[in-house]
């Protein structure tokens, strides 16, 4: 991976630049924080020809290691108006090894509001005309370049929400099927590939990447004994290959910390009926898949196919925050409607998790009521349709929230939480109020710790303090966070600081290890700063701190000064 591709949409021109050192250990969000704070003005238009469209791999992209080919895509968010990255599985991460490419950076914007391909193969890279593409959504376009292109490809898609610039767009990216159902699809990314006139990226590329090792078979030793003791491990090795993530609906509302009827409560009576033992149930009698994998190279097999009641194809990876934002958050029992809510948003690009927040506001203030699947599934339509109402609906939970009026809305920086209330699980509440990426509950999720009480505020801070920087860099490291948590446990860091060694050489300690992550975290709180940002924005909805959640008793109660202070 020794080279930048930096495309010029104004002038239609791909240059290939040799890497400089000084961004050799950077990766995935990391990279992605560092090229943005080096090239692109904080105070940008993210929508504008000064934003960046930033595509890479992570700094173990292409080794040996499983689950190490997580695609990392990033710029200025125009949903929160700061730093974003978004990653995701599928074959994209991989193939730019293979193609030998650290980062595409794609920058400015096209004259005359021309829309391209971006085709990268082992000879050239090339912009094509995009002109029969424009309008399709990432179903069909995914279908087709395949026609045009090869199965074998790998794809980076957006859909018409992409086009349109709706600040929840998604970048949907294919599986080794060819599906576009994997989704880097937080803070509006696929708006930011949209306004660079780039419908999709095409990669093709055939054979093993070329990674040198200082010791591979101190990589390859380390690697071997670190995959038995994921495969061991309860959450990860056992319950995710058996039933998927949905495996945590049971978890997170025993917990009385799953999200319901627009987060009034932490703990549905229904929940039976979304949940991932009932959700294996059914796709077996259906010809469906559990322990479907996501990536090449995967050994977690989290995934899933879902059929419908004819046993045909609706969506692949139903995961855990889909179902709680589009099921407990919406009062809909059904694991139908919520698996074509999921396809519908995949078709159209957007975000599954701010869909489900626009949603809920959208029934707070009853426009439609809690439980009605039929109308959430038509307001997804009306953005599909790009409707005057579609339009607002499309640029997420806060801007249709404000415009209906709504007080009550599950926000932080802007974004939609995840599917953890903080009233139930308060170090999720400090990691949304103070991460630069706002409500990502893959920045520092502290669900299971055995160190602190979820109620209490107590320990939460200085858990959320060290997760931050954790999940930093695993995100810089290019891992599914799935083969990256049972790092926690020191024998097993032993191991990841031993094929880091292997990979990079050096002597490794988790200083060393974790300072991947605190630099990245510095980078982005700077480019937030030089954004705007300031500690007020560190902050969670007033209702949180107002409202006592009925689940757990509790509101949420640890104040802005002592999160700052600490993170």
């Amino acid at each position: 991976m020794s080279k930048f591709l930096r495309v010029k949409t104004d002038t239609k021109s791909i240059l290939t630049e040799v890497v400089n050192e000084e961004y050799a250990m950077y990766g995935g969000r990391g990279l992605i924080a560092k090229i943005l704070n080096d090239e692109v003005n904080p105070k940008c238009n993210a929508l504008g020809p000064e934003n960046k469209f930033i595509v890479c791999g992570g700094l173990l992209n292409g080794t040996t290691f499983p689950c190490s080919g997580r695609l990392s895509v990033g710029g200025k968010s125009p949903l929160t108006g700061g730093i974003k990255e978004a990653n995701s599985g599928g074959t994209a991460g991989l193939m730019l090894a293979r193609l030998g490419i650290k980062a595409i950076i794609i920058e400015n914007q096209p004259l005359n509001n021309e829309w391209s391909i971006l085709k990268i193969d082992k000879d050239k890279a090339e912009l094509l005309p995009a002109d029969q593409y424009v309008g399709m959504n990432t179903y069909a376009l995914s279908a087709q370049l395949r026609n045009d292109f090869g199965e074998k490809i790998g794809m980076i898609l957006i859909g018409t929400a992409g086009e349109r610039g709706y600040r929840m767009a998604s970048v949907q990216v294919t599986d080794m099927e060819g599906r576009p159902c994997r989704s880097a699809a937080r803070g509006g990314l696929g708006a930011v590939m949209g306004s660079k006139g780039i419908k999709a990226i095409v990669l093709d590329a055939a054979g093993p990447a070329q990674v040198e090792y200082t010791d591979k078979k101190k990589f390859a030793a380390a690697t071997r004994t670190y995959v038995k003791a994921v495969k061991a491990d309860p959450v990860g090795g056992q319950l995710f290959p058996a039933i998927g993530t949905a495996g945590l609906v049971n978890m997170l509302n025993g917990l009385g910390a799953m999200p319901t009827l627009n987060f009034s409560d932490g703990r549905w009576d229904k929940a039976e009926n979304i949940c991932g033992e009932k959700l294996a149930e059914i796709q077996k009698s259906r010809g469906g898949k559990n322990g479907h994998k996501c990536m090449p190279g995967c050994i977690i097999s989290c995934s899933n196919l879902i059929n419908d009641e004819n046993g045909d194809y609706v969506t692949g990876s139903l995961e855990y925050e889909t179902i709680a934002l589009n099921g407990s958050n919406l009062g809909i029992d059904s694991l139908d409607a919520i698996a074509t809510i999921d396809r519908l948003c995949d078709d159209l690009g957007v975000d599954t998790i701010e869909t489900g927040g626009m949603l809920g506001v959208c029934m707070e203030a009853g426009k439609i009521q809690f439980g009605d699947d039929k109308g959430a599934i038509q307001l997804i339509q009306e953005m599909m349709d790009d409707t005057e109402f579609g339009k607002i609906l499309g640029n997420g939970a806060e801007y249709a929230g404000n415009y209906l009026g709504v007080k009550r809305i599950p926000v932080a920086k802007s974004q939609t939480m995840a599917g953890y209330d903080p009233r139930g699980l308060k170090g999720i509440g400090v990691t949304y109020a103070t991460s630069p990426m706002g409500a990502d509950h893959t920045a520092g999720n502290p669900i299971g710790n055995p160190t602190v009480d979820p109620y209490k505020k107590e320990g939460q801070v200085e858990v959320s303090a060290f997760l931050q920087p954790f999940m930093a860099t695993c995100d810089s490291l290019g891992l599914c966070m799935h083969i990256y948590m049972p790092s926690q446990d020191p024998a097993n860091l032993t191991l990841l600081l031993e094929l880091m060694g292997g990979r990079f050489g050096g002597e490794w300690d988790a200083g060393k290890l974790y300072q991947i992550g605190k630099q990245t975290l510095a980078l982005e709180k700077a480019f937030n700063k030089g954004a705007g940002f300031t500690a007020k924005d560190d902050k969670l909805p007033d209702f949180m701190y107002k409202e006592v959640l009925p689940s757990t008793g509790c509101k949420f109660d640890i104040s802005q000064e002592e999160m700052t202070q600490a993170v």
